[in-house]
């Protein structure tokens, strides 16, 4: 160096020095974080302390990058030979608790809103094909063939009725309730309560009938589509109201004693000016036709809660009218004998099988007797007058299932009656509209006389 300032070379050697210098300190440093064969371990004590020192981790919120990351499928694990070539490529299995808990497909809103929209659109259709007496609007929509066969001979039934009535359907109005929905993921089973209003013309003059209906669908999806898939009517017409003892129950012929007569009182609400120790006194009553039909009216599609409702009700319902029009009634305390009602008491049914079972009826109506509640059998519809009576028997077998009460007539002078099993109200007597009418359906009819 001359005066304190290194030449050229000089400097050159220092930084090629310096380098030697700073590599050989970092490997130093590396090493000295490694002990050496002969390097004594570090005390327990000494580790434990340098543990306590080590500060604490924080949990850290994590970012938008490291979610995404989680979310990313984890790479496939390859399988390589010793000369690199892959052999199989597999994916991480899920555990079977993620199998398991994997959600199956369910009913959003929106899936709802669709199989809604599915019922509607077969309601607007229903009454449709009821307005025009032709199925053909319905059974394009639906998918059961069996149905629509059934439904093309009701309508079919009702088509020749009316034309040969003269009567021309002049509009139709139905609306439909949900009474019991089942869903599942991709099927819905809806039990549906049917409202038909329908207006009628006849030789210039107008009259509404009514009546409900229930009917059982079932729809499947189909994508964003609803199907419906069956349609099954309920025909509660036909169930009897009890067994084969009570179809084939024969009444007395003449009315009991007054002392047998005596054995059940009445329940507050019927009319004590007809108990039966006063028979003697009632004998000759008029029987009130405007009374039997109004309350028929009234109550047509409800039950009064002053009586016990039934499952099939209709006979029930028709004695209660010809009771309003006050018929008296025949207290003898037997189920199989006498015309009577009571209630239910200590779980026990007090009232006689000719109240509440159509086939009952029908027999003791059928019976002669010198007093009381009693009719006369006439051979068509056209001789019945209010408050008369009307019994079914679907098959032909000779049981009777049914009973209407004649609450009106048409412009032809033919009955139109009301029944509350399947709630009717003006409905035309002969049951053709319905699905329980056969081909074998026969029927009796009852005029009941104007003095009892």
């Amino acid at each position: 160096m001359n005066g304190g300032i290194p030449s050229y070379n000089e400097a050159v050697n220092l930084c090629r020095t310096g380098v030697r210098a700073g590599s050989a300190y970092a490997r130093q440093n590396r090493e000295g974080t490694r002990l050496s064969k002969s390097g004594n371990r570090p005390s327990a004590g000494g580790r434990k302390k340098r543990a306590e020192r080590k500060p604490k981790s924080r949990a850290v919120a994590p970012t938008a990058a490291l979610e995404r990351k989680r979310a990313e499928p984890a790479a496939p694990a390859r399988i390589k030979q010793s000369d690199g070539r892959v052999l199989q490529e597999t994916r991480p299995k899920p555990t079977s608790l993620i199998q398991s808990s994997a959600p199956t497909r369910v009913l959003v809103a929106e899936d709802r809103e669709e199989w809604k929209s599915s019922v509607h659109r077969y309601v607007s259709l229903y009454n449709q094909a009821e307005t025009e007496q032709h199925p053909r609007v319905l059974t394009d929509y639906m998918a059961d063939l069996v149905h629509g066969e059934r439904l093309s001979g009701r309508l079919a039934r009702m088509r020749e009725r009316d034309l040969l009535r003269g009567a021309l359907p002049a509009g139709s109005e139905t609306k439909a309730e949900l009474v019991r929905v089942n869903e599942s993921a991709s099927e819905v089973s809806v039990l549906l309560r049917l409202h038909i209003r329908r207006r009628v013309e006849q030789g210039g003059s107008y009259y509404m009938e009514e009546r409900y209906e229930y009917e059982r669908l079932w729809l499947s999806a189909a994508g964003r589509r609803w199907d419906v898939l069956q349609v099954e009517p309920i025909i509660a017409e036909r169930r009897p109201r009890y067994g084969v003892s009570s179809l084939e129950w024969h009444e007395e012929s003449e009315a009991p004693s007054h002392d047998e007569i005596y054995v059940m009182p009445s329940l507050p609400y019927l009319n004590y000016d007809l108990m039966p120790p006063f028979k003697n006194r009632i004998t000759g009553i008029r029987y009130r036709r405007d009374l039997a039909a109004a309350y028929a009216d009234r109550w047509w599609n409800e039950g009064n809660p002053s009586y016990e409702l039934f499952d099939v009700n209709c006979t029930n319902y028709v004695s209660q009218c010809i009771f309003a029009g006050n018929a008296p009634m025949n207290y003898t305390g037997k189920r199989g004998s006498g015309w009577w009602y009571k209630g239910r008491s200590k779980g026990q049914e007090w009232w006689s099988y000719s109240w509440a079972v159509s086939n009952a009826l029908t027999q003791y109506l059928s019976t002669a007797r010198k007093s009381g509640l009693r009719a006369e059998q006439v051979q068509s519809a056209d001789q019945l007058q209010l408050g008369d009576v009307i019994t079914y028997d679907w098959t032909g077998d000779g049981r009777y299932q049914h009973s209407t009460i004649v609450t009106a007539f048409d412009a032809a002078g033919q009955p139109l009656v009301n029944a509350n099993t399947v709630a009717s109200r003006h409905r035309y007597w002969d049951y053709r509209d319905s699905y329980a009418w056969t081909k074998g359906t026969r029927y009796r009819f009852f005029h009941i006389p104007d003095l009892l």
